[in-house]
């Protein structure tokens, strides 16, 4: 892509769906643009990796069955969740590879050559996720 007037130059990068980097991006965060949604990802996100079925995600949330189909729809779709048959239910899984490509995909030209622009983020990030610690006997 040539540099028109400030447009930045790259390639369009596709993955397997046929999507752009940034169609994907902009198909994620619009499933999490809505307050049940982002309930249903941020629940899902508390129990990895087991999952949970679809229906206690919908006794949690106090959201109608049907209801919470269609959301986990437009969140599977996104590519935020996945769901595994488990006998006569269905396990939903949060898609933490997909949240971690969009979290990526909005940083990744945030330090252009500067890190000390993004350390501040990276560290704040830092305490929720703190590496698990092996225990020695």
């Amino acid at each position: 892509m040539a540099n028109h007037g400030g447009a930045l130059d790259g390639a369009c990068y596709f993955d397997k769906s046929g999507y752009t980097e940034s169609e994907q991006a902009i198909l994620a965060l619009a499933a999490l643009a809505q307050q049940t949604r982002l309930d249903v990802f941020r629940l899902l996100v508390r129990h990895e990796p087991e999952g949970l079925p679809a229906g206690e995600v919908a006794r949690a949330l106090a959201v109608p069955h049907n209801t919470m189909s269609a959301h986990l729809a437009v969140l599977s779709r996104a590519g935020l969740v996945a769901a595994r048959r488990h006998g006569r239910s269905i396990i939903y899984r949060a898609g933490l590879a997909r949240f971690r490509e969009v979290a990526q995909f909005l940083l990744k030209d945030c330090c252009e050559g500067r890190p000390e622009v993004c350390a501040p983020l990276v560290e704040d990030l830092a305490p929720c996720c703190p590496p698990k610690v092996a225990a020695h006997d």
